[in-house]
């Protein structure tokens, strides 16, 4: 669930800047640590040198298996270990910190607004018990870290005004303890986090980042995370991570990510977060397959936190399959465990697609698409485009939405089965006709055989002319731009990716924006 919110930081994007408060709630958790091993090869505006000897400060032995149950998401076992450690020493930093990390945790996974007030008071006394203690590299950089976590969770619920001044107060205490200690390697990973969170949000939401004081550079912000990454130190996983997500996310290198994931699994198949982990990115590398086994093999029992989550993305996953009443089925599981707001128009969308495409009667059909427009956010990218589809009332295509979720879970040979009873008509829609060359291209592409998904691509862009209202064209050139580019043809990169940015509004016009921009900044 931390990595799939780190991940929506790219939706952030696609919110005008009138709705930022929803979003940051969301996403805003990224431009700070998460729970997320030897360290990956870097680019070169990655390469990490030699830190100094490290600074003094490390976890206690206690803290330190207790934080490896919260890295577990088993928060009763983490709290009963620093029961006693919290009692014996109230103002020492290391306890503070990993029991703050696991209520931070339990806020950002459940979304529980009955636990906020009880968990928000304990994060505030925590910071008071940390004003006590002598100042140390560890007691300064727990102060701020607990800060960036108040102010995350102050967000999250909406708490703005509060949520913005500890956002602020955090990233630049995390600032002052680099300068502070510049050897200590965990310091460099919050800040990193937060330079390259910050440094890569779009146009829009620069005069926030200026009311809230934020300067970063995406460079800079890469460069802290590897030396963090490159240091032994007590949160080197953390940095490991989500220097690979990163690369697989916002660069499309997706190889050391899914590298390391296999590895953390093996090494801990009773880490429900490292099972998430697997599950998420080979949700995302189009690996369906490997997705579905990495849910069934998860860990589950008493002790592990509830992550309901897992049973959207499972709901996903089986679409993508064709399992329609398996999907239905862990989606309905989903709403009715999960206690936030988030994702819920999704998960009515999703249900909306499998009973439709299940065969369904037309009253059940009907119930699940009226249930996208309940009441509730739509700032995550998923619940944005579930209720744009919902207000733009026109009917999907059943050929293209079937092949859609068959390349979305990597079933690409079924994808070009299924498209091949495509045939247009006078009173098609014109977005069908722009989506059936682009879905081809897809699927071509995921099969390697890279020079049809090229030319299918192209037929997109033609098709739809430079102004189509649709991604499907922007995103052929950015996906042209990222092919380019990995044969090392960076001139012919460069002119994708730049008409990727030259295309007028469209569903994801901010994210393939920022995108298209990270992948001229790294041609440099």
């Amino acid at each position: 669930m931390l990595a799939e919110l780190f991940r929506n930081l790219r939706g952030l994007g696609r919110v005008p800047a009138r709705r930022w408060r929803g979003t940051l709630g969301v996403a805003g958790w990224a431009l700070v640590s998460g729970f997320i091993i030897p360290p990956q090869a870097a680019t070169p505006a990655t390469a990490a040198t030699s830190l100094p000897a490290p600074a003094d400060g490390q976890l206690t032995p206690n803290s330190r298996r207790a934080y490896a149950e919260v890295l577990k998401l088993r928060l009763g076992p983490a709290r009963e270990l620093l029961r006693l450690e919290l009692a014996s020493t109230p103002t020492a930093p290391a306890p503070l910190l990993v029991a703050n990390c696991a209520d931070f945790v339990e806020l950002v996974v459940s979304q529980d607004a009955r636990r906020f007030s009880e968990l928000e008071e304990a994060q505030e006394a925590r910071l008071a018990a940390l004003d006590k203690a002598p100042a140390s590299a560890l007691r300064d950089y727990a102060r701020a870290e607990i800060t960036l976590h108040l102010g995350l969770s102050q967000l999250l619920f909406q708490h703005l005004v509060m949520g913005g001044y500890h956002l602020r107060s955090g990233y630049h205490q995390m600032q002052n303890v680099v300068q502070r200690y510049p050897a200590f390697a965990p310091a460099r990973k919050t800040l990193g986090v937060c330079e390259f969170a910050v440094g890569s949000l779009p146009e829009g939401y620069h005069w926030l980042l200026r009311l809230l004081g934020f300067t970063a550079n995406v460079d800079t912000g890469l460069k802290n995370l590897a030396l963090a990454a490159a240091q032994p130190n007590d949160f080197q996983t953390e940095s490991q991570i989500y220097q690979s997500l990163i690369r697989e996310s916002y660069y499309k290198k997706p190889e050391d990510c899914l590298r390391l994931t296999e590895r953390l699994v093996a090494q801990q198949p009773d880490n429900l977060l490292f099972a998430y982990l697997m599950m998420s990115v080979s949700k995302r590398q189009h690996n369906g397959e490997a997705a579905l086994a990495a849910y069934r093999a998860r860990p589950t029992g008493a002790g592990y936190l509830p992550v309901p989550y897992l049973h959207h993305m499972a709901a996903d996953l089986l679409l993508y399959k064709g399992d329609y009443a398996a999907s239905e089925r862990e989606n309905l599981a989903f709403l009715r465990d999960f206690k936030g707001l988030h994702y819920r128009k999704d998960a009515a969308f999703k249900l909306y697609l499998a009973a439709w495409l299940g065969g369904q009667p037309v009253v059940s059909v009907g119930r699940y698409r009226e249930q996208i427009n309940r009441p509730g956010p739509s700032d995550v990218e998923e619940d944005n485009y579930a209720q744009h589809y919902y207000h733009e009332a026109q009917a999907l295509n059943p050929i293209l939405t079937r092949a859609r979720l068959q390349c979305d879970g990597g079933y690409n040979q079924q994808a070009l089965i299924t498209l091949r009873s495509f045939r247009v008509s006078p009173t098609m829609l014109w977005r069908d006709r722009i989506e059936e060359p682009y879905r081809r291209a897809r699927a071509f592409q995921g099969l390697g055989r890279l020079d049809s998904a090229w030319f299918y691509f192209e037929r997109t862009q033609t098709v739809a002319g430079p102004k189509a209202p649709y991604y499907f064209a922007p995103q052929a050139a950015l996906q042209q731009g990222y092919m380019a580019q990995n044969v090392g043809k960076n001139a012919q990169a460069r002119f994708y990716f730049e008409k990727a940015l030259r295309y007028p509004w469209h569903e994801y016009k901010n994210s393939t924006d920022a995108k298209a921009k990270l992948a001229l900044r790294e041609l440099r």
